[in-house]
């Protein structure tokens, strides 16, 4: 299963919506009991999602200023996100405060702007990426897998498999990998990093057509096939693609919250709002509020 390592976090457009309409005494919702005004909707709003909202909305503006985010870089990350969850994609934003996709989309987008950030502090020397080419990549693999939830189903399938059963039979009938069981269980070409550590390594280590054993994941057990790779290009040809995935590798929080410190302060934001001034103190060390 495909890695998800995007940081799940409340969207704002929740936010936006006390700002529709002129008045603040307006009703949004009327009762016999009385009235819930717009000024009541924004302020409560504002005390619940008010800090982690103007945080993420500031930090966007700020980024995009500097960086560019591609749709189509959205797009990846959430088709992969949808591969990921299946039919649990809808729910699982749900359980993270999302309303939408839309919702969704928008922290995507910002959590890209703060990677890009990140990644432009760190400037590799030709040696470095050099024994990173030696050392961590790897050529692309394609593989297939079956997705169970106890090890004693795992190797039951394993053994069947031994006898000559049909992979794809069994995955499409055991896999409780809803995003790849109806392919019989394919993954599709992949390369080191985008995936499940513990299943890369696994992997990895199968020629092309031999299965493994049971796998263990977070994700339950896998029993997985390797059905095809690919030759490693030489260094010249794949070094734009090696400085991207070693500033990706060297990505942290602290190298984040580092290059927002100082794209912030840069910017020269200050927050005038009495009740959000302590919005980035955490993240400068000092209020904005000034």
């Amino acid at each position: 299963m495909k890695k998800w390592v995007l940081s799940l976090v409340l969207a704002g457009s929740v936010f936006g919506l006390a700002a529709c309409g002129n008045s603040g005494n307006s009703a949004v919702v009327k009762t016999k009991a009385g009235n819930v005004t717009k000024d009541e909707l924004y302020n409560a709003m504002k005390d619940k999602y008010g800090s982690t909202v103007l945080q993420q909305l500031t930090i966007e503006k700020v980024l995009s200023k500097k960086y560019t985010v591609k749709k189509s870089e959205v797009d990846k990350q959430v088709n992969d996100a949808k591969k990921q969850l299946g039919s649990s994609f809808d729910t699982a934003l749900q359980q993270y405060g999302y309303a939408n996709e839309k919702d969704f989309r928008n922290s995507v987008k910002v959590g890209l702007l703060e990677q890009k950030a990140a990644e432009a502090t760190i400037h590799p020397t030709e040696k470095q990426l050099k024994n990173y080419y030696n050392n961590d990549i790897k050529p692309e693999i394609k593989a297939r897998h079956i997705l169970v939830s106890s090890k004693s189903k795992a190797e039951d399938i394993k053994k069947q498999l031994d006898k000559g059963a049909d992979f794809a039979t069994l995955a499409k009938k055991n896999s409780t990998d809803t995003a790849t069981a109806s392919k019989g269980g394919d993954l599709g070409w992949f390369g080191a990093g985008e995936m499940d550590s513990d299943f890369e390594n696994a992997a990895y280590k199968l020629k092309v057509n031999e299965i493994s054993g049971p796998v263990k994941t977070s994700y339950g057990y896998h029993i997985i096939q390797l059905t095809g790779e690919k030759k490693k290009k030489p260094y010249s040809e794949m070094k734009k693609d090696v400085v991207k995935q070693y500033k990706a590798s060297k990505v942290t929080t602290e190298k984040i919250q580092s290059a927002l410190k100082k794209e912030l302060k840069a910017a020269d934001v200050k927050v005038k709002d009495e009740d959000l001034k302590t919005t980035f103190d955490s993240l400068l060390g000092t209020s904005l509020s000034k």
